[in-house]
């Protein structure tokens, strides 16, 4: 499809570090914007992105959730072979890959109709006009306009909901990603069974920052808030259930005023959803606590692009540190191995 809203989609995927937006499949060489259909070429985008944390497998998964993968003639208001989805496979290896996702999907039913997504051998890639880069942060109104007037959201939502922003097929994520599934979902065991109280208990139970931040998705103030600037090592855990989410570790200076992660403990820790509240600052990622489904804060791709270049801004008002010498006191020891001593920048 039009490569500005797959740019804006791959940005949001877990361990992609970088996305360029350009054409490839055609005979034309050098080609531009005027001329690279009538070359033959695609809207490609080129995905830089960390093994660690996300497989070709779970490429190619983020893909077929993003777009609609029924239609082989275009996308949304975009017709012809230009717009068409496909990918691109380097050996036979990712070939074999793409086929079993594809494979998987379809037999999951989500869609009334075949996925139809072109699996072709990888060509010469063409890096697109530097007006085409980043499109959706240059001409960010124009492109929120012509993001919803496509439909694109509305179909990945009636499709996919929140899952739409989860890698759940075998493969997508190496198990080096979450230290170990079958670990990981042994020391989270504890607070799966976790109840949430009601609004009015939590009323009584919460301070009114956070309250407003955890149960109201607000957002509390820059600078003014007492994890940004800790550098302590420990961990943080949900306000409510006591579930860990980061470590310090992972923690970085981004200058925002909010503490802010390059990942959380697992992505056992907590789910991601759309956020469509904010006209002008346009769809963002949501992040909540999966046990106590609170509001934490919201995802966004301009991390450190060495550490998988994601940015978890968090809200202090939804956490609650515990250091590293407390953490065996208070129930914590097996969460150890994930804290380094240190400012997290290592």
């Amino acid at each position: 499809g039009c490569f500005w809203c797959v740019e804006t989609d791959f940005e949001n995927a877990p361990g992609v570090v970088d996305v360029i937006s350009g054409y490839s499949g055609g005979r034309r060489k050098n080609p531009t914007y005027e001329n690279y259909s009538t070359g033959g070429h695609r809207e490609v985008a080129l995905i830089e992105y960390d093994p660690r944390e996300i497989t070709y497998a779970g490429i190619v998964e983020w893909l077929i959730k993003h777009c609609d993968p029924t239609n082989p003639r275009g996308q949304f208001n975009d017709n012809g072979k230009q717009y068409s989805p496909a990918i691109y496979y380097a050996d036979a290896e990712q070939k074999k890959t793409a086929e079993r996702v594809i494979k998987a999907i379809d037999e999951m039913k989500v869609y009334s109709r075949k996925i139809r997504v072109a699996i072709e051998p990888r060509d010469q890639f063409w890096p697109a006009e530097e007006y085409h880069q980043d499109y959706h942060h240059k001409n960010s109104i124009k492109y929120r306009w012509f993001r919803h007037q496509s439909g694109r959201d509305a179909f990945v939502t009636r499709h996919w909901g929140n899952r739409a922003h989860q890698l759940e097929l075998p493969g997508s994520r190496p198990e080096s990603a979450s230290g170990g599934a079958s670990n990981m979902q042994e020391l989270y065991r504890e607070w799966a069974s976790y109840k949430k109280p009601s609004e009015e208990e939590l009323k009584e139970t919460l301070t009114p920052l956070q309250f407003r931040v955890t149960q109201k998705d607000g957002t509390e103030n820059a600078g003014a808030n007492p994890y940004n600037k800790n550098k302590k090592p420990g961990i943080y855990v949900d306000i409510l259930s006591g579930a860990p989410l980061f470590s310090s570790t992972d923690k970085f200076e981004s200058g925002t005023g909010w503490p802010s992660f390059v990942r959380p403990i697992s992505p056992l820790a907590i789910t991601t959803k759309m956020d469509n509240s904010n006209f002008f600052l346009g769809p963002r990622i949501e992040v909540r606590s999966r046990f106590g489904d609170n509001h934490l804060g919201h995802v966004f791709s301009d991390g450190p692009r060495n550490r998988g270049g994601k940015r978890f801004c968090m809200n202090s008002a939804a956490m609650r540190f515990i250091p590293k010498e407390d953490m065996k006191k208070e129930g914590y020891g097996d969460f150890l191995q994930f804290v380094v001593e240190g400012d997290g920048t290592k």
